[in-house]
């Protein structure tokens, strides 16, 4: 029984120790957070000491969480979050861990703001996350999950490939000679028809002709009349 009431003790000595303070921000929830032991966040284990914890100043995505130094002059890190949901919200931050194995600090699993349904979730490199899950033995996201959800599926499509048409080879063939074209042309058919006959005979023995016909002709009608 004793030990039982000392484990729980113990227990919530933690829970006060790991305890942030009061909200500072409404924009980007910043938080301070004190810490008795090292913790660790993704890719850095952080020594005791107190942090300040906010949300980067990106309209666009309300997701990356940047841990300081108390100061706020020394960036520590920046995690690129997921949104995590609890249905009762509280009047104070909460913080939760993940179990880790022996020697290894215990790692921030979720970061909830005063007043907010929606968190901060984050995610471990697969190694990391590997060990989490065998002694938590539940699903502990990984940065390769959460990176392959951001990127966009390309869409792969099968084409076939188009037929090859045949080409045609350019053959150096030098040009005819003259000699050799003239030899090789056929000779029109119009070359070889004389475009006009050659004149055999003059036409005057043919205009005499026909003068002494008409002559002979005129004769023998007066001889007619007369007799």
């Amino acid at each position: 029984m004793k030990h039982s009431l000392l484990a729980v003790a113990s227990i919530g000595l933690l829970g006060i120790a790991f305890a942030p303070s009061a909200p500072a921000d409404e924009w980007n929830k910043k938080t301070i957070l004190t810490v008795n032991e090292p913790i660790q966040v993704p890719n850095m284990v952080l020594p005791a000491g107190t942090y300040v914890i906010k949300l980067l100043d990106s309209p666009s995505d309300r997701h990356i969480v940047q841990i300081f130094n108390a100061d706020e002059n020394h960036l520590f890190t920046t995690i690129l979050a997921i949104p995590n949901y609890r249905l009762q919200p509280t009047g104070k931050t909460v913080v939760t861990f993940w179990e880790t194995p022996p020697g290894q600090p215990k790692a921030m699993r979720a970061w909830f703001y005063p007043g907010d349904n929606f968190g901060q979730e984050f995610a471990y490199p697969k190694s990391a996350a590997a060990q989490i899950a065998a002694i938590s033995r539940q699903t502990v996201p990984t940065t390769e999950a959460t990176q392959a959800a951001e990127l966009p599926q390309a869409e792969v499509t099968q084409t076939q490939p188009e037929p090859q048409q045949p080409q045609e080879v350019a053959q150096n063939t030098p040009p005819p000679q003259p000699e050799a074209a003239l030899a090789q042309e056929p000779t029109p058919v119009a070359a070889l028809v004389p475009q006009e006959l050659p004149k055999t005979a003059s036409p005057y023995p043919l205009i005499g002709l026909a003068g002494a016909f008409s002559l002979g002709l005129f004769a023998l009608i007066r001889g007619f009349r007369l007799s």
